[in-house]
């Protein structure tokens, strides 16, 4: 089925100022993200860190999900335990 739908006008306009302006959003926010990563790199290889624990450190920081996170781990450790595959 064919999207049949047409607009008017002030709909034309209106489209056009939301990707004109979300277009705009999208290049700062990649631009802002590049920043963050080489910040990230820069200051892992200033102490020695891996960059990716970093990352992942600053994401769960954001998203308040630090809990989460270590119940997940958690269970996974108590899966290896039972396995028999920790160090």
């Amino acid at each position: 089925m064919a999207f049949n739908k047409v607009f008017n006008q002030e709909e034309i306009a209106r489209l056009k100022k939301l990707v004109t302006e979300g277009d705009q959003v999208l290049h700062e926010v990649d631009a802002l993200n590049t920043g963050l990563r080489e910040t990230v790199k820069a200051i892992a290889e200033e102490m020695d860190l891996k960059p990716s624990v970093l990352m992942k450190a600053v994401k769960i920081a954001h998203k308040a999900k630090f809990q989460e996170e270590y119940d997940k781990f958690d269970e996974l450790e108590t899966i290896l335990e039972s396995i028999g595959k920790t160090l």
